[in-house]
């Protein structure tokens, strides 16, 4: 017998970005604000059941609750990301079977198939992230020093949104706190309990706002 399962969605945009020179999730893009071109992709999928906003101030994401009937809640984000998403973990209701999806609120251009394919993967695996195949040659350096050539075929770039059941997640940040880690992404804190983290193909056009150029080829992808 199939197991039913909820499927939350925890959207972070509660980063100062710095690298950007302003909070790239607030900056208009074609008419909307960066985060609502995410929000509004999550809200549309039909598999995904609730959405939680993670903010640097939640009165920000009062009219995305009132737009989107999907966003049930929205918080405060912490100082690293591992806090901003357990903020967001702590307002779930839900059963340990449940997937819990994370997502950088300043990938705009996440699609809804590789939502789809990461929750059956998550669905069938308990833990599912998106990647992309690196094209470059690429070195593991110390300083200004190559120390050897990396192989190639075995490296990945990491996307979200990554899907985790409630119980690998609660355990993993349960884990992380206790033994006073963070990490960069949530895949991380799940490798650290020695599970198995399992892959789908990411999408190249899902790019993460980093830098005003990333913002241009956002809007490149928009026009075209």
């Amino acid at each position: 017998m199939e197991i039913e399962q909820k499927v939350f969605a925890i959207i972070v945009a509660s980063g100062k970005g710095l690298r950007f020179g302003q909070r790239k999730q607030y900056v208009y893009l074609k008419g909307k604000q960066v985060l609502e071109y995410s929000v509004e992709t999550f809200n549309s999928h039909p598999l995904i059941d609730e959405i939680i906003l993670v903010l640097d101030s939640p009165i920000r994401g009062e009219s995305l609750k009132e737009k989107y009937d999907k966003v049930k809640e929205i918080v405060k984000g912490g100082k690293r990301r591992t806090d901003s998403v357990y903020s967001g973990l702590r307002k779930i209701n839900c059963k340990e079977e449940d997937l819990i999806l994370i997502h950088d609120g300043v990938r705009p251009l996440v699609s809804r198939d590789l939502i789809t394919r990461v929750i059956e993967k998550a669905k069938e695996k308990k833990a599912a992230i998106p990647v992309i195949a690196i094209e470059d040659t690429v070195k593991f350096c110390e300083e200004d020093r190559v120390i050897k050539t990396l192989e190639r075929d075995r490296i990945f770039r990491v996307q979200t949104p990554q899907a985790f059941t409630w119980k690998i997640l609660k355990e993993a940040f349960n884990k992380a706190y206790s033994e006073g880690y963070t990490g960069s992404d949530e895949a991380y804190l799940v490798e650290k309990l020695g599970l198995e983290v399992y892959t789908v193909e990411g999408d190249m056009r899902n790019i993460k706002i980093t830098t005003p150029f990333d913002l241009k080829l956002v809007e490149f992808y928009l026009e075209n």
